[in-house]
């Protein structure tokens, strides 16, 4: 048996490919920690906190945390209260963390994914299998498009139609107007049998705001509309007056809130991310409320690198309950970016290979640990340095 010797952490900054913005982010994606985890006998486990300081959870329940919060507290205290566990101990892992400190679930989720990568290899099996196994070979994706301009989200949603994935998201929650233009324009553009989603971060201020704004789109037959506005009980407002399925995403952190919102038969969605709860551990606790209560599920993200979105692959492939594309990104190295877009948002990625894309769809890795080599070349080459 073999225990975690060290834990050490970097940020780094990837390029972007264009903007990506959504309302109420005040900073660039893609400025995130990368965490190595070593063993007693030199193996090396990746994960990664794609952490932003304007996101976080309804009314304060849960609270941003930057990249440098997040480093500062794997370095101090979790780092530290890990070291001797045997990595394919993950209760005992999640014991340690919670009991140093409370919170800081991205910090969490960072340790944690790089003590699955490592057991994975270990013991020779990848993490789908750890997590309890493959429910599916594949992981349809939704292409998210940003609070870009009506034109350039048009011309993006054909090209990606192109591409053949099959799902769109589209960023709103700003001004009403701009908003039904562009889901007007991205349906025209994406042709009728694109799947379209549209997602508003709470962006309207009460659930009579949101309806108006959404019962107009929905001539343009949307999948589901997103966190309309700030709160469970608003939403499940909007979610009882709209046709369109709604989906909660600020409002599901963890399976006490997936517990709260099947009680209040609230909305008909819940996006579970490998980081809000806290890691894989807990992300599959979200998924087996979600699966008891009849809720559908996709797996959401921040747009992670591929060191992190290796952990949301595992996820989606390993929760019977995710039956929905999910919004994952594409990790595709710049040496393989051929002028490509669909789930692509960065010039460059940290991962040797590009992850492999299939009839709009990402192949899940099937190699021991999370699936795929990891360039440290690169993550020395994106390094902040302070």
């Amino acid at each position: 048996m073999t225990h975690i010797a060290a834990v050490n952490t970097v940020i780094v900054q990837l390029p972007t490919r264009r903007e990506h913005k959504w309302t109420g982010l005040t900073e660039p994606i893609g400025r995130y920690i990368i965490v190595k985890m070593t063993d007693a006998d030199g193996r090396a486990g990746w994960g990664e906190a794609a952490a932003l300081k304007d996101w976080g959870g309804e009314f304060g329940r849960y609270f941003g945390e930057s990249s440098s919060i997040v480093g500062h507290v794997i370095d101090r205290y979790l780092g530290p209260a890990v070291a001797g566990v045997d990595p394919a101990n993950i209760v005992e892992l999640h014991a340690r963390m919670d009991a140093v400190i409370k919170g800081y679930p991205y910090a969490k989720a960072a340790v944690e994914f790089a003590a699955y990568d490592l057991a994975g290899k270990r013991l020779g099996v990848p993490v789908h299998v750890l997590l309890g196994g493959r429910a599916r070979a594949r992981v349809p994706v939704t292409h998210s498009i940003g609070l870009i301009p009506v034109e350039e989200a048009e011309k993006e949603a054909a090209q990606v139609a192109a591409e053949g994935i099959r799902t769109i998201k589209i960023k709103i929650g700003g001004e009403p107007k701009r908003d039904i233009a562009v889901v007007r324009a991205v349906r025209e553009a994406a042709g009728p049998d694109m799947d379209i989603c549209v997602d508003a971060n709470e962006g309207y201020r009460t659930p009579g705001e949101a309806l108006v704004v959404l019962r107009e789109m929905e001539k343009y037959r949307l999948k589901y509309a997103e966190q309309p506005c700030m709160g469970i009980e608003r939403i499940a407002e909007v979610a009882r007056a709209l046709d369109t399925p709604v989906m909660a995403d600020e409002s599901a952190w963890n399976a006490h809130d997936a517990i709260q919102i099947a009680e209040q038969h609230a909305i008909d969605i819940i996006s579970i991310y490998t980081t809000k709860p806290g890691g894989l551990y807990k992300a599959m606790e979200v998924a087996a409320v979600c699966r008891a209560a009849g809720i559908a599920c996709n797996v959401n993200g921040s747009i992670e690198t591929g060191v992190g979105n290796l952990a949301n692959i595992q996820l989606a492939s390993a929760a019977p309950a995710v039956t929905l594309s999910c919004v994952v990104p594409v990790s595709t190295p710049a040496e393989f970016q051929k002028g490509q877009i669909g789930g692509i948002y960065y010039k460059d990625d940290l991962l040797h290979a590009p992850m492999k894309l299939v009839d709009g769809a990402i192949e899940t890795p099937v190699t021991p640990g999370m699936g795929m080599a990891v360039d440290e070349a690169k993550i020395e080459k994106y390094r902040v340095r302070s």
